[in-house]
């Protein structure tokens, strides 16, 4: 759809155009002049475009030859623009001025021949009579409505219409007598399955001694699936990596548990982990839950009286959903939008998804019969293949700006869960969010607000929150990941392994491209397409040991965005050299990939996310003068550092880095915190005495703050100024007393440390503290009393025990203490407890 591709050659022409204003580099007054024409002339044609898709619509199929030219003229336009704004934005040396002069002039060069195709444009659009719609088209401009505030502590577990399903599936799940231990929980698309499902599994899993929760998908395989299992019910790293079937087998003959297999499809995937689940007439009390699209799925895993099947919606229940997600805030609505509600929602199918989705269009509409109306004339007579059309409906709605960013879900895998913060900056690093300032920590809260846009639409689900509200993850449903794809594929904004070779002539012309499963299809491709001049993202979660050497051997001349996900405990070696990637912004490696990252992959990146990886950085990741967020494991050798043998950070410019996890502690000195003034998180690993000295010099935007202590601190921690610090992590030996905490933390994650009775009656005074994570900490009393003297952790919400030493028995008997309390965690924990009937309600024991 060339609409996406226009909005982004607009955006990237007028944040280029304005940076030229600013930098007055150069005395080509053709360049700006260039960049200027481009702006106005693509918004112009975007206007054409949308009016000619609507006479398409109505049945003038004359304007497919107009629509297919401007969207090859709008890629043209584009790769212009990522060839050479890097070139002529970079500075330095007189050379490297010259080579830029040199470069806008090929660029203007390009333009003028981009202009001899508009000319031709106009003359077909005047004869196909398409008008200018640019007066009343105004989504380029489109600015989110913010709605952090409003959907901060919305209830994403919430069920509805669904109740007697629950009580019934929660009935046949503790049934003594339930064959098979199996409950399967079958219906079509849409219908609330997984959601059925997660509440059951979580609303129990208290009740077992181990649990998981796994997506199978159409194409599972069963050693992914086997290990992802055997890390949630706590298999030891050593135990997976030698005899992973048997040791899993073992464990789950001892313990009681309870798994979720969710979206099975085909039956041979159970074939394969029946041979290691233990053997389905164990006494021990266990349960298994699944869902399928398939009856006989479920039938052949659990047997007849295992199916629960899920139905779609009276119109009683439909309409009640309908009422839930339309009219949140208020209900005051006139009794003529209700029929026509009740006729939406009729158009719905009764197919919940379809329902919710369309709600959220309507919340982004005026509460009048006439704009209710256009979206039921919209909707068509009747609902074909299910809700297809009223989720396409729901993507049409989208201004355009958010468009790009709706399709970008459609790169990851099915029900995988996302990080908000790398979707961001994947966003910004493809210029898919671009702000005319150029302020990147603006372009972060621009693309926040689409996102918050996306989930107020329904279109994109929640999976976690962070600790001030804002999102943390989210994920995408099926059907929806099924329409991005579809999209994604029609419109040549990204393929998948799956639809990239329909047209050989064509895969030299893919932009994104993911990987989900198949090192075969990845080789095909890069056979196929062995110059990938126009690709822009490459996403892969294939698990290969040739992965590597694949990605060594080819150029990516435009490349902005690469994802590299290793989902089991293969060890890969990163190789010496890669093919050019001289564009690279965004960079994700994530599993047990070893080596050290080329200087050539890291010059110009924006965004580096090495943190779940054994990868180490070169001293040219400094010479970046784009570099916003570093979040790297640390722990390495120093000679392999390049913290310790580089000082180059000193010449970064003083307001770039906002993110740095985690800096060697040889690294840190007074000038590196007068240097980032915007750093907002910071890690420190191997903290020292003289560094916990200088740390009431951190920079005053500072948020969250990470200190990992290898050795005994004698120094005091000293935080107590440090009013802006609101997200706390300490691993170690350290010495904690009054003025160890900043004033106004929310989370504090306490790792490996000493707790004694004076801790914890400092921790309960913290008046602003709402999660408090204890990991594997060193308990030097037997017993930790929580209780107070009615002002004992006044406003914390969640509370997180893992795996402590040295305590056995955790006390809070009165009804007084942490009054707000909403979940308390308690990991692989062996103590006793004794709680008030208030508290005993909150607690989850996993």
């Amino acid at each position: 759809m060339g609409e996406i591709v226009l909005s982004a050659v607009i955006s990237k022409a007028t944040e280029a155009a304005g940076n030229l204003l600013v930098e007055k580099w150069s005395n080509l007054t053709s360049l700006e002049e260039s960049m200027n024409w481009l702006k106005t002339e693509m918004l112009l044609i975007q206007s054409y475009i949308i009016d000619a898709r609507t006479k398409l619509t109505q049945g003038d199929s004359t304007v497919k030859n107009l629509i297919k030219y401007i969207e090859q003229l709008a890629d043209d336009a584009n790769d212009i623009l990522d060839e050479f704004l890097p070139k002529i934005e970079r500075k330095g040396t007189i050379g490297c001025r010259v080579s830029n002069v040199s470069s806008a002039n090929k660029f203007v060069a390009e333009i003028e021949k981009i202009k001899r195709r508009v000319a031709e444009i106009d003359g077909l659009r005047t004869t196909y009579g398409i008008t200018d719609t640019s007066n009343n088209n105004n989504q380029h401009d489109y600015i989110p409505w913010d709605q952090r505030g409003v959907f901060l502590h919305a209830d994403e577990t919430e069920v509805v219409g669904l109740d007697d399903d629950f009580n019934k599936l929660q009935a046949k799940l503790i049934d003594h007598h339930l064959p098979y231990k199996v409950v399967s929980i079958v219906g079509m698309p849409g219908l609330g399955k997984t959601t059925l499902a997660k509440k059951l599994y979580r609303h129990v899993r208290d009740q077992f001694e181990c649990s998981g929760l796994l997506y199978v998908s159409q194409q599972p395989r069963a050693g992914e699936i086997l290990l992802k299992i055997a890390k949630q019910v706590g298999l030891t790293e050593e135990e997976r990596k030698e005899n992973l079937e048997d040791n899993l087998r073992s464990l789950l003959k001892r313990k009681r548990y309870v798994i979720l297999l969710d979206d099975i499809w085909k039956v041979q995937i159970w074939d394969d982990l029946k041979l290691v689940l233990p053997e389905c007439d164990s006494k021990i009390g266990s349960r298994i839950i699944i869902t399928s699209r398939n009856n006989d799925v479920g039938r052949y895993i659990g047997g007849d009286s295992s199916l629960h099947e899920l139905q779609p919606f009276d119109s009683e229940k439909s309409y009640e959903l309908f009422t839930k997600k339309i009219f949140i805030f208020d209900n005051n609505h006139s009794v003529d939008l209700v029929d026509i509600g009740k006729s939406i929602v009729k158009r719905c199918g009764s197919i919940p998804l379809a329902i919710v989705v369309t709600a959220g269009v309507l919340r982004a509409r005026e509460r009048t019969e006439h704009a209710w109306n256009k979206v039921l004339e919209s909707m068509g007579h009747r609902v074909e293949d299910g809700c297809a059309k009223v989720l396409a409906l729901s993507y049409n709605d989208l201004p355009i700006a958010l468009r790009p960013c709706f399709l970008y879900f459609g790169l990851f895998p099915k029900d995988h869960e996302i990080r908000a913060f790398d979707l961001i900056n994947m966003w910004i690093a493809e210029k898919l969010i671009v702000v005319n300032s150029g302020n990147t920590r603006e372009a972060e809260s621009k693309a926040e607000d689409f996102l918050n846009d996306l989930v107020s639409r329904n279109l994109i689900q929640v999976a976690k929150r962070r600790y001030d509200g804002r999102i943390s993850t989210c994920r995408i449903h099926d059907l929806l990941h099924s329409l991005c794809v579809e999209l994604g594929k029609e419109s040549n904004f990204f393929h998948t392994e799956d639809n990239a070779f329909g047209d050989p002539g064509n895969v030299s012309l893919v932009r994104r491209i993911t990987f989900y499963s198949d090192i075969n299809a990845m080789n095909k491709f890069f056979r196929s397409n062995p110059n990938p001049k126009k690709l822009r993202a490459l996403f892969c979660f294939i698990d290969d040991t040739c992965l590597f050497s694949q990605l060594a051997r080819h150029d990516f001349k435009l490349l902005q965005v690469l994802v590299v996900v290793i989902a089991n405990d293969y060890s890969m070696e990163i190789p010496n050299t890669f093919g050019k990637t001289s564009c690279l912004r965004y960079l994700q490696f994530e599993g047990q990939m070893r080596g050290k990252l080329p200087n050539s992959m890291v010059k110009h990146v924006q965004t580096i996310n090495i943190e779940n990886s054994s990868t180490y950085l070169p001293t040219g990741v400094w010479e970046s003068k784009q570099l916003r967020h570093l979040r790297y494991k640390g722990g390495f050798e120093a000679s392999n550092c390049c913290f310790s043998i580089s000082r180059k950070i000193y010449s970064l410019p003083p307001n770039n880095i906002q993110t740095l996890m985690c800096v060697d502690d040889k690294f840190v000195e007074p000038r590196l915190f007068h240097r980032l003034i915007n750093l907002r998180k910071l890690g420190i690993w191997s903290v020292s005495d003289s560094t916990v000295q200088i740390l009431s010099t951190l920079p005053k935007e500072l948020e969250a703050l990470k200190l990992i202590f290898y050795y005994q601190s004698s120094e005091q921690l000293n935080l107590s100024s440090c009013s802006y610090i609101v997200k706390l992590h300490l691993r170690g030996s350290v010495r904690l007393n009054s003025e160890s905490f900043p004033p106004n933390l929310i989370k504090l994650t306490l790792c490996y440390i000493d707790v004694e009775g004076h801790l914890v009656a400092l921790l309960k005074k913290l008046s602003k503290l709402r999660i408090l994570k204890m990991i594997r900490c060193k308990h030097k009393e037997e017993k930790m009393d929580l209780c107070g003297d009615g002002d004992s952790f006044p406003q914390l919400e969640v509370l997180h025990i893992q795996e402590p030493s040295g305590l056995s028995e955790v006390e809070c008997m009165d009804d007084v203490s942490m009054p707000k309390l909403k979940k308390l965690l308690l990991k692989r924990t062996k103590f006793n407890i004794r709680l008030s009937e208030h508290v005993t309600k909150l607690m989850i024991r996993i």
